[in-house]
């Protein structure tokens, strides 16, 4: 993962960065990540390269969600958006996680704060408790400072972005 530029930021917005940046390092088989905000946006992503895909929708699409910020934010979103229907319609209360299982890859969802969700996409071999632990770490620490003007800050971060540059 190429780090993120967080010069500029405020601490809480580099602390979360940070995080971001260790839950990848640290926890074998996760090949993506990307927080997402209560309406769909992209706030953070682990791969920074690509954030400009977030931001462009009218760009030609790469060939596939793998390792697509932008695609990995809409997956999440969407899940999340439909488990969230279901909890409703089935009266079971509030969603805390979901987990896709499939032949090559797995998809963790997490919510972390005011609607905003955590995704992950794993490998096929990662161990799934290993990456549901680590995610409610990372949810544990980043909830309570992802406050409506963090998630701003975060947001303006992507927006200015250069986009096409090698990070």
């Amino acid at each position: 993962m190429t780090a993120p530029s967080t010069f500029g930021l405020s601490s809480e917005a580099r602390n979360l960065h940070w995080l971001l940046t260790n839950l990848v390092e640290e926890v074998p088989g996760i090949l993506s990540v990307a927080v997402v905000s209560s309406d769909g946006l992209l706030l953070l992503s682990s791969d920074p390269g690509r954030n400009a895909e977030a931001r462009d929708t009218s760009a030609a699409r790469p060939t596939g969600p793998r390792g697509s910020s932008a695609d990995l934010a809409t997956i999440v979103s969407g899940i999340g958006s439909l488990t969230i229907g279901a909890a409703k319609l089935l009266e079971f209360g509030p969603v805390k996680h979901t987990m896709v299982a499939m032949d090559e890859g797995s998809l963790f969802v997490m919510s972390i704060s005011d609607g905003s969700l955590l995704g992950v996409h794993g490998s096929a071999d990662c161990d799934m408790s290993v990456v549901a632990y680590h995610m409610a770490l990372f949810v544990g620490r980043a909830g309570h400072v992802l406050t409506p003007e963090l998630r701003s800050e975060l947001r303006k971060s992507l927006e200015s972005e250069p986009t096409g540059s090698a990070r």
